[in-house]
């Protein structure tokens, strides 16, 4: 069974159809048809089922596709450890936070591909959580504080942020004085996520309210400068603003807990070679824990 067929059948199945497929692959469509079909014939199953949308797994596809996408890992990380020196070559595919990401990460991840010529880096930024396994990224960067997951989790550097809202909001609403003051005061959140602010040592958590949601730093950031309300934001995204005027700091003397920059891949024994280069460039440019 060859592994570059293997490889082939699990970006079609993450991917949902030959031509994306081909895409990430950075080959034609016709050499993936033709390792999808050796492969089903050695295996005498039929994995996928192809439509006019694309190709869905058929229930001996999906599962024969996790067993497939374990040994490809696998055999990547043994690559890496009996040949740990030379070029970094093969596909590395990121998810990353739309807010910041193309901002505070693309730089970064350009000089990776500079570093290293024959590495393909496919990036994907969205600011929901993706199921890493599931959608066949090798690793996620993101930002914040990290829920317990199974994933594992490598702290590249410390991400800053505080609470703003702009001076219109201040004026009709006045400014908060104390964080339990937040609970009569309209919040932009990204959903129901509790706030957390320092008061020395001691960590404060705060469930506040709002009707203004948005699942995008962005979108925040111009709903505060509008005076909706008081939000919570990275402070890549509002340091500018500040400087303006159009966003004033709130609550200063309670910052919040410092957050993290993190790298996170799926449970393996070893991180490849490539996550290690990403992981190496990535403190540097935010400087480590």
């Amino acid at each position: 069974m060859d592994i570059e067929e293997l490889q082939t059948f699990v970006e079609v199945a993450d991917a949902g159809g030959i031509t994306p497929a081909a895409r990430r692959l950075g080959i034609s469509k016709s050499i993936v048809s033709r390792r999808l079909a050796r492969l089903e014939a050695e295996l005498g199953e039929q994995l996928l089922a192809r439509t006019t949308r694309g190709a869905a797994l058929t229930e001996a596809g999906a599962a024969f596709r996790d067993h497939a996408a374990r040994v490809v890992a696998e055999i990547e990380t043994a690559r890496d450890i009996i040949s740990p020196s030379g070029e970094l070559k093969g596909r590395l595919r990121i998810a990353a936070p739309l807010s910041v990401g193309p901002s505070q990460f693309a730089p970064v991840l350009a000089e990776l591909a500079k570093r290293h010529p024959l590495l393909h880096i496919h990036t994907s930024y969205s600011d929901r959580f993706v199921d890493l396994i599931a959608e066949g990224f090798d690793c996620a960067i993101r930002v914040g504080y990290l829920p317990d997951s199974n994933l594992i989790v490598r702290r590249v550097g410390p991400f800053f942020g505080k609470l703003v809202a702009s001076p219109d909001y201040v004026a009709a609403h006045g400014a908060p004085q104390t964080p339990d003051d937040l609970l009569g005061h309209e919040a932009l959140m990204q959903g129901v996520e509790p706030w957390q602010l320092s008061d020395g040592d001691k960590v404060i958590t705060i469930q506040p309210q709002g009707r203004f949601k948005a699942d995008n730093g962005t979108a925040l950031v111009s709903a505060a400068i509008a005076g909706i309300g008081i939000a919570w934001l990275p402070d890549c995204l509002v340091d500018e603003h500040i400087a303006t005027g159009e966003l004033v700091p709130i609550l200063a003397p309670y910052p919040p807990p410092v957050a993290g920059v993190y790298v996170v891949r799926p449970p393996s024994q070893f991180p490849t070679r490539k996550i290690k280069a990403l992981i190496e460039i990535l403190v540097e440019h935010f400087g480590g824990p």
